[in-house]
């Protein structure tokens, strides 16, 4: 894949604003978060709109047109449980500046999900799970070849599936973390797939303080694992200026001595 690819995760309806925002069709505070996480580094955004069950399809078509007229075609990540939103917003897609991402699929409810993204020559970012957090790498590597195969069945390339294997919370599954990071080297380095993840989930619970320092070295290590690219918050300067230390010396990227503002 090259550079690691950071997926913006801040427009989200769990925050107060962005769901305000959302419900009533106020693009402002949407663009501001927008712009905040281009202008840091984020090679995409991703639009959560939550099930949105009422108007689903409606929103994310609002959301897709919002976010992409305003900054010249930016790829999107199309976030929600309603699969029919998903449909919608990629009917009103640009995809001069990249694939949409489907986000997600599963190995369970979901899978129909990668269908879906292998009709609209999309990505679908694949969790390696099937009902809540997998067992063991086991059941995780099961589920990857589930959804590989899934994929491969409906004509799509391995490239445009992003396998996820779940980061769990470093606060109350400490001893789970070292798997977490053997499954990215096993789907990286073994089977040369690309993966991502939520990557803010290692940190969460944690102090404020504390959370960008978790988060930046859990993103090195899986770096060096073969991470390729994690749904993160962008605005978080230590964790892009680790990113971009981690693609120079992993030669993703050409060294300059201003790379951290490139």
């Amino acid at each position: 894949m090259g550079k690691f690819i950071v997926i913006g995760e801040r427009i989200h309806c769990i925050s107060p604003i962005i769901r305000e925002a959302m419900a009533t069709r106020n693009p402002e505070p949407i663009l501001k978060r927008a712009k905040l996480q281009l202008d840091a580094g984020a090679d995409y955004l991703d639009v959560n709109i939550g099930p949105a069950e009422s108007d689903g399809e409606d929103l994310m078509k609002w959301a897709v047109t919002t976010i992409q007229s305003a900054f010249n075609n930016v790829p999107l990540a199309l976030d929600t449980t309603n699969r029919k939103a998903i449909e919608a917003g990629i009917s009103v897609y640009n995809r001069s500046k990249g694939k949409p991402i489907v986000n997600s699929a599963d190995a369970g409810d979901r899978i129909e999900n990668v269908d879906l993204a292998a009709a609209n020559d999309a990505i679908v970012i694949a969790l390696c799970s099937k009902a809540g957090v997998p067992a063991d790498n086991d059941e995780r590597m099961m589920y990857c070849q589930e959804l590989l195969e899934r994929g491969m069945e409906q004509g799509m390339e391995a490239e445009d599936m992003w396998f996820d294997p779940l980061f769990l919370v470093a606060k109350g599954m400490q001893d789970k973390q070292l798997d977490v990071l053997e499954a990215i080297r096993m789907f990286a380095q073994d089977m040369g797939l690309n993966t991502t993840g939520g990557l803010s989930n290692v940190s969460n619970g944690m102090p404020k303080e504390i959370r960008p320092i978790m988060d930046s070295a859990m993103v090195a290590m899986a770096m060096q694992a073969g991470l390729t690219s994690a749904i993160a918050n962008p605005c978080d300067r230590r964790l892009m200026e680790t990113i971009k230390s981690c693609d120079i010396i992993k030669n993703n990227t050409l060294y300059a001595d201003s790379y951290l503002d490139l």
